[in-house]
């Protein structure tokens, strides 16, 4: 069986799943704390622990998701069909974030942005992109093919950035620059984000198989048995701990972007100009990525990249 993924669409395809993640991802990491502290007018520090403590909860249920994702069977795979299911619950979430009843009580608000926070970012976020972040290797095992999708995931996510970043605060202020007006904004969202998992779904096979699959005898591996052999994967570790840091800078800095150039430039609109110049420079070094991977390696690639 040819384990190699065929066409230019199906790898475009591929991508689209990351660019439908990052209409959410983007929304909470960039506009989220200014909506809550500026909009509906939940306290900020609140809000930030609230953040912090979901992020625990969310690397557990990254595991739980993990096994689930292992154990599907299905006919159109084991990630595949988790696109499809969580789709539409994914875009409601994200409006249902920006949604913070005006007329509530702080405490009542507060409740409500624990409840729709953990339920987006801990459960729905992570029952769509962890399969979807299984997807490549369940796509085809050819390493220089997997380097080729992973370009093509990043691209589109870059991608899905910039519109976020580019289109949000001008359609809010299009829709009446109100509480109201963001909520409206982020049905439009959510359904181009059901519009790209759903090209995500479509476009793309699952053609690898678990060894001894084809012929029934496939085994599962124990939950416990799988969680200690990650953390004998020295590899693993290093990985782990260098992703952390990256989306920790990347939290930071898409967090408070908007605040800069609102209280310090006094332009909250200069937000775009900001992330659309970084997105755009993104976008370009990545036309280079692959001819860099084919000729020096993915290690010296990341190595460079990190320096």
């Amino acid at each position: 069986m040819n384990r190699k993924v065929k066409t230019i669409l199906e790898r475009f395809s591929y991508g689209c799943g990351d660019f439908g993640c990052n209409i959410i991802y983007t929304a909470m990491s960039t506009f989220l704390l200014f909506y809550y502290t500026d909009y509906a007018g939940v306290n900020a520090l609140a809000v930030g622990t609230i953040m912090m403590f979901s992020r625990v909860f969310d690397g557990i249920s990254d595991i739980i998701m993990g096994i689930i994702v292992d154990r599907t069977k299905s006919r159109f795979g084991k990630a595949r069909p988790w696109l499809l299911r969580m789709c539409v619950p994914f875009a409601l979430s994200g409006v249902l974030l920006f949604s913070v009843p005006a007329g509530w009580t702080s405490a009542a608000r507060l409740v409500y942005v624990f409840i729709t926070y953990n339920l987006t970012s801990t459960v729905i976020y992570t029952a769509i992109n962890v399969p979807y972040s299984s997807l490549n290797a369940l796509m085809t095992q050819d390493p220089y093919e997997r380097s080729v999708l992973s370009i093509f995931r990043n691209l589109l996510a870059t991608a899905g950035t910039l519109t976020i970043n580019m289109v949000t605060l001008p359609l809010v202020e299009f829709f009446g620059d109100n509480g109201a007006a963001w909520t409206k904004t982020f049905c439009i969202l959510g359904l181009l984000a059901i519009a790209a998992f759903l090209i995500n779904f479509f476009g793309t096979t699952e053609r690898v198989k678990a060894v001894g699959a084809e012929n029934g005898k496939a085994q599962d591996v124990p939950v416990r048995e799988g969680i200690l052999a990650l953390f004998k994967n020295k590899y693993w570790i290093m990985m782990t701990c260098v992703l952390a840091l990256f989306f920790l800078n990347y939290s930071v800095n898409g967090g408070t972007t908007v605040f800069y150039a609102k209280d310090i430039l006094g332009d909250r609109d200069l937000v775009s100009t900001i992330n659309g110049i970084f997105n755009i420079v993104q976008i370009a070094g990545m036309f280079f990525i692959a001819m860099l991977v084919k000729k020096l390696g993915k290690r010296n690639v990341f190595a460079m990249g990190l320096v």
